[in-house]
């Protein structure tokens, strides 16, 4: 079992940052690839980022490539999702997940953390 808890929301205005931190406890988080994921009020939840279990590789959303960097750091075990630039698009629920088996479901999530962008 990995518990996520994720942490830094709040509300910015448009153009600027915030960073998101999920700490993970349990099991051996570096075995692990973690991503974020947000979702919007009456959308569904969609991808925003992947990590490869030791960082090296990343994947993002087209949406938010350029303004979004997602990084790790196994010590803490912790994953980082830097939000640049922000959008009023960007305003929603954003989560943590952890994937043991990479293009196989993400068995943990966190419970989320709220970003709210103004215009």
């Amino acid at each position: 079992q990995v518990q996520l808890v994720e942490s830094g929301g709040g509300l910015v205005q448009a153009g600027g940052s915030l960073r998101l931190s999920c700490a993970a406890s349990g099991r051996t988080f570096s075995n692990y690839a973690m991503g974020w994921f947000c979702q919007a009020p009456g959308k569904e939840r969609e991808f925003v980022a992947r990590t490869s279990w030791g960082g090296g590789s990343t994947y993002y959303a087209d949406s938010v490539k350029g303004r979004f960097t997602i990084s790790r750091d196994n010590a803490k075990n912790t994953v980082y999702l830097q939000m640049n630039s922000l959008e009023p698009e960007d305003t929603a629920v954003y989560y943590c997940a952890a994937q043991r088996v990479v293009g196989s479901v993400w068995n943990y999530w966190g419970q989320g953390t709220q970003v709210a962008v103004s215009s």
